[in-house]
């Protein structure tokens, strides 16, 4: 008896370890696309002659996909397995990035536009979809493979932000250094197809609401749209500030790079304390401290010492933010199918919000030449979300969920 138990055990370990690999694999693609931009926008601009406004819709339209997307999976996800859902999204990322390297100097901008926009919708099926996959393979688990997950998310934006300028420094252009992007994709492609036997292959049938009260829900998306935009905005526009302050092409996108691989760290680390407690709230509080104090120090800082202490302030706030946002979210429901759901709907409105950030900072800079009042206000918006936070106690979940049942 206590062999099969540990047979069953072993079996168990083994299946949440390939589960971690896999997610990681696929999560090191969804921000390459849109964190290999940054760190390129002189040489675009230079080529294809972008102002800073134009070059916020080759972030704005990608999140703004990845937005609208999630609501358009929840209906996929009637017609479609995880497996194919996956596999179709994979394919997706493939095309886009792999479009980029298209040189044509008349069609320049509408091809890194719609290229950007199927990105976008790759990136947006694949956030939605593979939480559901997490939930309904790690089971109690889900909590430590979200944070592998995420993390590799945020590694996928530190190598692409880090390589990208360094390719163009040899005998590439630009437009390769974004289409080589494709090839990880690939990898992942191929990955998934051997490894995705271990999924029901029927669709999910009917839709499930997710069951949680209103007034949560609104909430969720506004701490979740609030992250995002902090996080949008640091990876549209801290290479161009960085820029702007004297740093080279490939000192910016190094130093991006630093960023997002604290920001993998921190993906570890604050889950890993989550996790040692139901209550995510004092967690959740800390890291959006930690961004506040970033995004402040990071608009004083040509009067302050060096860069890389805010940037290390906003990598453990950025990299601990969105896995303990997406985790939080997942906690309202115990059901995956439901939480499913509900992280898609989070995701879908905050995405489609946090989506025009972006623009608005690169219509500041601009105007005033300077992105210092952008990050002052991200710094504001980030204390608004921490009060949001001081409310999400586990123990009013179940209540949560049975008023809106009543309602309905």
């Amino acid at each position: 008896m206590q062999h099969a138990s540990n047979i069953e055990a072993l079996n168990s370990s083994a299946k949440v370890s390939g589960l971690i690999v896999i997610t990681m694999l696929i999560g090191l693609n969804l921000r390459p696309a849109l964190a290999a931009i940054g760190p390129l926008t002189s040489a675009i601009q230079q080529d294809t002659g972008m102002s800073f406004t134009a070059m916020a819709w080759l972030t704005l339209l990608p999140v703004l996909a990845m937005g609208l997307g999630c609501f358009v999976t929840l209906k996929l996800r009637q017609q479609y397995s995880l497996k194919q859902l996956v596999q179709g999204s994979l394919g997706l990322l493939v095309i886009a990035n792999g479009l980029r390297v298209w040189d044509t100097e008349s069609l320049a901008q509408p091809i890194l536009l719609l290229t950007s926009l199927l990105a976008g919708t790759g990136i947006a099926v694949l956030q939605a979809t593979l939480p559901v996959v997490i939930k309904t393979l790690a089971g109690d688990d889900s909590a430590r493979v979200m944070g592998f997950y995420v993390s590799a998310i945020m590694g996928g934006a530190a190598l692409a932000a880090s390589v990208s300028p360094w390719l163009t420094s040899g005998e590439l252009d630009w437009r390769m250094a974004l289409a080589v992007w494709s090839l990880l994709a690939l990898v992942a492609l191929v990955c998934w197809q051997q490894w995705s036997s271990q999924l029901p292959q029927q669709s999910s049938g009917k839709a499930l609401h997710h069951g949680v009260a209103r007034s949560r829900q609104v909430s969720l998306i506004a701490t979740f749209s609030m992250a995002a935009a902090g996080y949008v905005c640091i990876l549209a526009w801290l290479p161009p500030f960085l820029l702007d302050l004297g740093f080279s092409a490939t000192q910016a996108g190094l130093l991006l790079g630093y960023l997002t691989a604290v920001e993998v760290a921190a993906g570890f680390i604050f889950p890993s304390l989550a996790s040692k407690n139901l209550d995510r709230r004092w967690v959740l509080t800390l890291v959006m401290l930690l961004s506040v104090t970033g995004f402040v120090w990071l608009a004083l800082i040509p009067q302050w010492a060096s860069i890389v202490f805010p940037l290390t302030l906003l990598g453990l706030g950025i990299g601990g933010q969105f896995p303990m946002v997406m985790i939080v979210t997942m906690d309202h429901h115990p059901n995956a199918q439901k939480a499913g759901s509900l992280v898609a709907v989070v995701q879908g409105y905050g995405y489609s919000l946090a989506a025009f950030m972006p623009l608005l900072m690169g219509a500041l800079r601009d105007q005033l030449g300077q992105f210092e009042l952008a990050w002052l206000a991200l710094a504001g918006i980030y204390l608004v979300a921490i009060i949001l936070v001081s409310r999400y106690n586990p123990r009013h979940y179940q209540a949560l969920r049975s008023s809106n049942e009543d309602a309905q």
